[in-house]
C-alpha cells in the first residue's frame, strides 16, 4: 500500500517560484512512476511532469523550460520545482504514483498565481 502526502503551493507572484513535495509511505518507492497533475475548475486533471523509476522525465509543452520534477528515494520524496510561473499555472496540483496495480493520489494542493 502506498499513500501520498503533499506540502507545498500557495499563493505567489507571476514570475515567482515554488516548490510543491509529495512523501510517499511504502516500500515501493524506488518502482514508482511519480507523476504531478493540476486541475481547474470545469476541467479535467491535465499531466504536468512525470518521472520514471530510472529517472527519466516528461513534461507538457506548457512547462516545459519552467518547471523540475525531481525524486530522492532516501527521502522517499518527488518533488515539483515550479519557476516562472504564470497566472495560467493557477491549478490545484496533485502527485500520483503508479506501479502495477498500485494507482494512489496525493490531497492536492492550491497554486494560485497573481497576475
Amino acid at each position: 500500500q502506498v499513500q501520498l502526502v503533499q506540502s507545498g503551493g500557495g499563493l505567489v507572484q507571476a514570475g515567482g517560484s515554488l516548490r510543491l513535495s509529495c512523501k510517499a509511505s511504502g516500500i515501493t518507492f524506488p518502482l514508482l512512476t511519480i507523476g504531478w497533475y493540476r486541475q481547474t475548475p470545469g476541467k479535467s486533471r491535465e499531466l504536468v511532469a512525470q518521472i520514471f523509476h530510472d529517472g527519466s522525465t516528461n513534461y507538457t509543452d506548457s512547462v516545459k523550460g519552467r518547471f523540475t520534477i525531481s525524486r530522492d528515494s532516501g527521502e522517499r520524496a518527488a518533488y515539483l520545482h515550479m519557476n516562472n510561473l504564470k497566472a495560467d499555472d493557477t491549478a490545484v496540483y496533485y502527485c500520483n504514483a503508479k506501479w502495477l496495480s498500485i494507482d494512489t493520489w496525493g490531497q492536492g494542493t492550491q497554486v494560485t498565481v497573481s497576475p
